[in-house]
């Protein structure tokens, strides 16, 4: 069962309630969170609330609801689905006022769509192509704002060419994929982008650099240039929806088929889960 909560109130999720004056529908004026849902129960959620908290500071958003009070309706909601496996999205917009560019004196807005969670077909465990593309986005990406035309622009000509994901380029160095972490590793080091304003700081990033700790795997955040790159004995990105997906081409280049480290970590991010799913 799918589900929508808008409005203070749990709806269907095809009913249409956006009003058009929604700041979200007119200028993207808000923040969101994805989160995963495993066996009944949402990973890693006060991550997740704490950086969609954050985010909303950044765009100077006062958020209607409270942490706490957004578990709750999460809780709630998951119950009503009864989805074991399933995939949240949330986000606050500033609400809903006649079109201008300054902030409006009005609540903002909150609203929350509950689906069962995509299965990712197994095949594409075994390793999958990306694309690099120009990284065209603005400068503050660690905001996870709604604002993301750049991103569906890389993803769709990255997945029109046959790529899985565009990994995004910018003054010569990998920032990240259009929605997603990179990480890289050469002679048994874990690397990844360093977790400044350009890129989005990942909840799955920092999960997995816990399983790094965790598994004795040294890492280290690194600018890493297009030779750097195309030159790794492995590579993967991460994200809520996919975990860690082995990438198998950049471009045209192929890497390696073995990738004993990406493995261990996927193993020691599973259990990861295993352990902390719980409100």
């Amino acid at each position: 069962m799918e589900l929508a909560y808008y409005d203070g109130q749990f709806i269907s999720i095809d009913e249409k309630v956006i009003p058009i004056e929604e700041r979200g529908h007119q200028f993207g004026d808000g923040v969101y969170e994805f989160i995963r849902v495993y066996d009944g129960r949402p990973f890693l959620l006060t991550e997740h609330l704490e950086r969609l908290e954050r985010s909303s500071k950044e765009i100077l958003l006062t958020p209607s609801l409270s942490k706490e009070e957004i578990t709750a309706i999460v809780e709630d909601g998951l119950q009503r689905t009864g989805l074991l496996e399933a995939e949240i999205y949330m986000q606050f917009t500033r609400g809903i006022a006649p079109r201008n560019h300054l902030f409006p004196h009005v609540p903002s807005q909150f609203s929350m769509t509950i689906r069962p969670a995509k299965v990712i077909p197994s095949e594409k465990r075994n390793g999958v192509a990306v694309l690099t593309l120009e990284d065209e986005r603005w400068k503050n990406c660690y905001i996870k704002s709604l604002n993301l035309l750049p991103n569906l622009l890389a993803k769709q000509r990255a997945v029109s060419q046959g790529f899985e994901e565009a990994i995004l380029v910018k003054d010569g160095f990998i920032t990240e994929g259009s929605s997603s972490n990179v990480f890289v590793v050469k002679h048994g080091t874990l690397y990844t982008t360093p977790a400044t304003n350009r890129i989005l700081h990942g909840i799955t990033r920092a999960a997995v650099l816990e399983c790094a700790n965790r598994v004795n795997v040294s890492f280290q955040e690194k600018d890493m240039n297009m030779d750097f790159f195309l030159d790794a004995d492995e590579a993967f990105f991460t994200s809520t929806s996919v975990e860690l997906m082995p990438i198998s081409r950049i471009n045209e280049t192929s890497l390696p088929r073995e990738r004993p480290i990406t493995a261990s970590l996927h193993s020691a991010y599973k259990k990861l889960y295993a352990k902390k799913i719980s409100f």
